[in-house]
């Protein structure tokens, strides 16, 4: 069964409000996707295409925007035919209670995907994220994460001092580490 990209695979169930995240195991997304598809799930599996080069050639592969994790609609009711699946490993909630994402939130990723524009996955940071510099001439280096409109900045602190001085940084030259005592 062919999987088209970032399309729901099944038809609206009518009264659903919202979406269920499933966690599927590492680089079966498509193959859990394709079941719940088969059992009657509507499934959204977002992805993006990205150029991978080997020593002999390169290729674009459609890979998920998500890595083990797709979209469906009546997962909550049907949870034992979702968890009975090949490739899912459960649905994320809290609680042992699966949390709905709002349609808006499911339907901005559905319509970033339409538009003619490259997007790719991201690290999820947040302001205030105590992150360190992972390669270039700041790395080793730690502090608070900050964005300015389009600028990410990493801010340093000298706490006896109560200064702070900013940087601007890379997005994906950083990575979140547990703040220090």
């Amino acid at each position: 069964m062919s999987i088209p990209d970032s399309r729901p695979l099944a038809v609206d169930q009518p009264g659903n409000t919202g979406w269920f995240a499933v966690h599927t195991k590492y680089q079966h997304e498509s193959v859990a996707a394709s079941f719940l598809a088969f059992k009657g799930f509507e499934v959204f599996l977002p992805k993006y295409l990205s150029a991978r080069r080997w020593s002999d050639r390169t290729r674009e592969l459609s890979l998920p925007l998500f890595p083990c994790y797709l979209f469906l609609r009546k997962g909550f009711e049907h949870r034992l035919n979702v968890l009975t699946t090949p490739g899912v490993r459960g649905l994320v909630g809290f609680a042992g209670v699966p949390s709905v994402i709002p349609d808006a939130e499911v339907e901005a990723i559905r319509r970033l995907l339409t538009k003619d524009v490259c997007v790719e996955p991201h690290p999820f940071l947040k302001c205030g994220d105590w992150v360190r510099v992972k390669n270039g001439p700041l790395e080793g280096l730690e502090g608070i994460f900050v964005r300015t409109k389009s600028q990410a900045r990493l801010v340093l602190s000298v706490n006896l001092l109560q200064k702070s001085a900013a940087v601007e940084v890379d997005v994906w030259s950083v990575e979140r580490v547990p703040q220090p005592n």
